[in-house]
């Protein structure tokens, strides 16, 4: 606008002097520094109003790790060429980089490109508005417009193939007998009835059919297994590290991209409340997978608690709720077991992701034991993630005392390899 302002100033000028000397020169050039500044901001409003953007966005789900993939159309629908067009991107996703300056876009033509992000940081996030800048050949205005409409993306936790989980599945206590009935096909069967629309032609009882006449299914129960809960530890206040800013851009993009093909490669940030997500994303998919019935207890901003169930969308829901999760929990984690452990009753199983140094938790887990639970132990070593206070090697020992299995994770450490197998108790040492 300071080029614009001269023009307009140099005008005033002009006809200043063309009404005082009455001269041809300075009305001439008046009348021409009038049309261009008339021309000009014509152009450029029309620039930025004949602009159409659209966003195609393959998935609206992704995974730290792997790549989020957006493709951005601008066409110019007006009569005149677009000397220049700048589009910013207001979207909340890290290191999401579709914003562009587009030149020499013709009338009735368009331009497409598309931007692959590894997304490393988990949550909810906004993709857009875009604002848009454009203006006139002369550079004398420039206009902008905002383009409210925008989507949402979540990014899942990074989720890390475990080969085993000790102890193996098959030592897991079963729980009391179940006569909920079940859509799945398991080895109880509880009864027949007729057959309805959608049934599955596999649970089709023959001899009934034969002695009916009539199409009789099967109907089954819940196998009578213990149910595994899963407790992530989202209390503020025993959280130690900070995420990578922003700012920082971690990797060159084309190596990222490569790398986030890679699930051994996935790099966490460092954080405890991070590696506590992951470790519980983690386990939730390898007793799914094993077609145990999985629940999710996480005290964060709000008391999350899902109760246990088995499939794919049962997963889904788990990393949905610990997508959006964050350590900002006020109540400790011997608070949330002894309050969320009586209502499980007995023969549940139990697997605690904490980072806590604090005894008095190994303590509730003992209650929880004494009352019938099983509990398998997953310790954040915190103390590697900056935290002074404390010794993982005492909470170690004092599970070890309670004959609960535990798994000790420290910075850097691959989650696979690390939670395959329970620490063994070595007196006077660490991990």
């Amino acid at each position: 606008m300071k080029r614009a302002w001269f023009f307009i100033i140099l005008g005033l000028i002009c006809v200043i002097l063309a009404q005082t000397t009455g001269r041809a020169l300075f009305y001439n050039l008046s009348y021409m520094i009038g049309v261009i500044l008339v021309l000009s901001l014509f152009w450029a409003w029309r620039s930025v109003n004949s602009v159409q953007i659209s966003r195609r966005t393959r998935s609206r789900r992704s995974t730290v790790g792997r790549t989020a993939e957006e493709s951005l159309n601008i066409r110019n629908t007006g009569f005149l060429p677009h000397v220049w067009i700048e589009i910013r991107d207001h979207s909340t996703l890290p290191w999401h980089r579709i914003s562009r300056v587009v030149d020499a876009l013709p009338p009735k033509r368009y331009r497409t490109w598309a931007v692959r992000t590894l997304c490393r940081r988990r949550g909810q996030f906004i993709l857009g508005p875009l604002t848009v800048y454009s203006g006139d050949p002369f550079g004398l205005f420039r206009f902008k417009r905002e383009l409210k409409p925008t989507s949402e993306m979540i990014v899942y936790p990074a989720v890390i193939p475990i080969p085993s989980f000790a102890p193996p599945l098959g030592q897991l206590p079963g729980g009391d007998a179940v006569r909920g009935r079940t859509h799945y096909i398991t080895t109880n069967v509880a009864g027949v009835r007729d057959y309805a629309p959608g049934d599955s032609f596999s649970r089709i009882h023959w001899r009934s059919t034969a002695r009916t006449g009539r199409l009789i299914v099967k109907e089954f129960e819940l196998d009578p297994t213990s149910d595994i809960w899963i407790f992530a530890d989202l209390h503020q206040s025993v959280q130690a590290g900070l995420p990578v800013p922003e700012e920082e851009e971690p990797l060159d993009p084309v190596i990222s991209i490569l790398r986030g093909r890679k699930r051994a490669e996935i790099e966490l940030d460092p954080s405890t409340e991070e590696y506590v997500v992951t470790a519980a994303a983690s386990i939730a998919q390898h007793f799914i997978y094993k077609d145990r019935a999985v629940g999710l207890v996480a005290y964060g901003q709000t008391r999350e608690v899902m109760q246990p169930d088995r499939g794919h969308r049962q997963l889904t829901k788990i990393l949905e709720t610990l997508a959006i999760g964050r350590a900002e929990g006020t109540a400790s984690l011997p608070q949330v077991l002894l309050t969320e452990g009586d209502r499980l009753g007995r023969g549940v199983t139990l697997v605690v992701i904490t980072p806590s140094l604090d005894p008095l938790w190994v303590a509730a887990a003992r209650e929880l034991v004494r009352r019938g639970a099983t509990i398998i132990a997953v310790l954040i070593d915190s103390t590697t993630f900056g935290n002074k206070l404390g010794n993982p090697a005492e909470i170690m020992a004092e599970l070890h005392a309670s004959k609960i299995p535990a798994y000790l994770v420290r910075k850097g450490d691959d989650l696979a390899t690390a939670l395959a197998q329970p620490v063994a108790h070595q007196p006077g040492r660490r991990r």
